[in-house]
């Protein structure tokens, strides 16, 4: 059985950081893709980023809102995806998710959720 199991999510005040964890099991890691999303109060499920396979090279994709500040790697050896990310805003505040799927384009539509992490950035 597919699980992934999202921590990390906290309060953190504006400009500061804060490192989210995706853990799988029950998948074989490499095959896959993780994609990274977001859900704002009253909003819909946006894209953060995704990381390809490590069979597929490992490619990384970024929203506009997150580039240069959001990092998205992945640990074989931990089945762990890791979303980094620096100089919050306020508007980054949302529950956060991980979906694995066997590409990025394909996690839009994942079978395979995690149960979400809040963030909330405020000072």
């Amino acid at each position: 059985e597919v699980h992934l199991v999202e921590s990390g999510g906290g309060l953190v005040q504006p400009g500061g950081s804060l490192r989210l964890s995706c853990a799988t099991s029950g998948l074989t890691f490499e095959n896959y893709a993780i994609g990274w999303f977001r859900q704002a109060p009253g909003k819909g499920r946006e894209v953060v980023g995704c990381i390809n396979g490590t069979n597929a090279g490992a490619g990384t994709y970024y929203a506009d809102s997150g580039k240069g500040r959001f990092t998205i790697s992945r640990d074989t050896a931990k089945s762990t995806v890791y979303l980094q990310m620096n100089s919050l805003k306020p508007e980054n505040t949302a529950v956060y998710y991980c979906a694995a799927d066997f590409d990025c384009l394909a996690t839009l539509l994942a079978d395979y959720w995690g149960q979400g992490t809040q963030v909330t950035v405020s000072s």
